[in-house]
């Protein structure tokens, strides 16, 4: 099959979407099929890549920043991939499009399918879906409520990686039959063999961003000041400066350390040297930092939402908690941060459910499968 991907972040650009795309691309393309990616030109990044059955174009899209990106600039992504694809689509002839987010790559793949009948998959990611991030997002989906549900019903299938999520699309739009295709993990890359479990260092990833519950953390951690402990933040983002006044607020700035954005090898060698993974997020889709943290064999203390419900094994690979609840976080951490034996233990389930659950090759197949159906096999 030729496959075209949509994806207005690619790394390394964006977020949790980007890597998923990428890893998911590369899979297609190692088991045969030929893959076209089309994404948001950034900085001096190369405007095209090729390798076998690989090819990855980076087009004019007003990208101002290499973490998130606003309204505009996703208008600007629409328009200029939509002139991109109609002119290029001919020469492509691709079987089908994924595009990921409803919108604006699903935008972009209505087009097509308008013009030049190519069929097209939405994969649900998160923000696209109403209802999640109401406190950041609401104004927005109320804005492109009427063309999401055109949008999705127009695609041959349409995709959410969480069970999670997918309750929250079709509490938007129950008429839609939507299939989980879970994130999966490249646990080679993040497997380590010896780690020291004591003292406790907790790692959180993610955009410094009200979405991830820092702020909760904050506070948990604050209460337990008096047990040994270090936490390390790797990622940036808006809400940090604010972040920062609260932990000296709370007496705990000297403990936490930001990293700030980190490339991929360096992201790697901090989850081998800290020994728990700390993720509060209020919102998610399906976090591949989790999936990440537990290739790594971390045990993992998260808040029970889409995505993290369904890695985390309460008890046995770490530990859940009501969202936004500070005082549950800091009884969770408490015998975590006290027991070296119950990391150990805890990683090493978190490691096993990885390997034998999560793969990006399992996703890809699940892709395909879907995709030869819609393409007749």
């Amino acid at each position: 099959m030729h496959i075209l991907l949509l994806n207005s972040e690619y790394p390394p650009i964006g977020g949790g979407a980007g890597n998923a795309s990428a890893h998911l691309g590369h899979a297609f393309a190692a088991m045969g099929h030929r893959v076209t990616v089309v994404t948001a030109h950034f900085g001096d990044l190369p405007l095209h890549e090729q390798r076998a059955n690989w090819e990855l174009y980076r087009i004019p899209a007003l990208r101002r920043r290499a973490d998130r990106s606003g309204a505009l600039e996703q208008l600007a992504f629409i328009v200029s991939a939509s002139f991109w694809t109609l002119r290029h689509a001919p020469r492509l002839r691709p079987h089908l499009t994924l595009a990921f987010f409803g919108v604006p790559s699903g935008a972009v793949a209505w087009l097509l399918k308008r013009v030049y009948g190519i069929p097209y998959v939405v994969s649900l990611r998160g923000g696209d879906v109403p209802g999640f991030r109401p406190y950041d997002f609401k104004t927005y989906h109320r804005l492109i409520g009427p063309f999401l549900r055109r949008i999705w019903h127009q695609a041959a299938a349409v995709v959410a990686n969480s069970q999670g999520l997918r309750e929250l699309a079709q509490r938007f739009e129950p008429r839609l039959e939507i299939p989980i295709i879970p994130n999966g993990v490249a646990w080679q890359d993040f497997a380590t063999p010896v780690r020291a479990w004591s003292p406790p260092r907790l790692l959180s990833v993610g955009r410094v961003v009200y979405q991830k519950g820092f702020d909760l953390g904050a506070h948990a951690l604050a209460d337990l000041r008096t047990l040994d402990w270090e936490w390390y933040i790797a990622g940036d983002g808006p809400y940090r400066p604010q972040l920062e006044m609260l932990m000296d607020e709370l007496g705990v700035r000297d403990r936490v350390h930001f990293l700030g954005w980190l490339d991929r090898a360096s992201l790697i060698e901090w989850y081998r040297r800290a020994n728990l993974f700390l993720f509060p997020s209020r919102h998610e889709g399906m976090p591949n930092a989790v999936l990440e943290a537990m290739a790594a064999g971390l045990p993992v203390i998260a808040t029970r939402i889409a995505g993290s419900e369904e890695l985390v094994v309460d008890g046995l690979s770490g530990a859940l908690v009501p969202p936004q609840d500070a005082a549950a976080l800091r009884e969770a951490l408490r015998p975590l941060l006290v027991e070296e034996g119950l990391r150990r233990r805890m990683g090493q389930a978190s490691f096993e459910r990885v390997r034998q659950h999560y793969s990006w090759e399992h996703s890809a197949q699940a892709y395909l499968s879907l995709f030869q159906n819609i393409c007749g096999g």
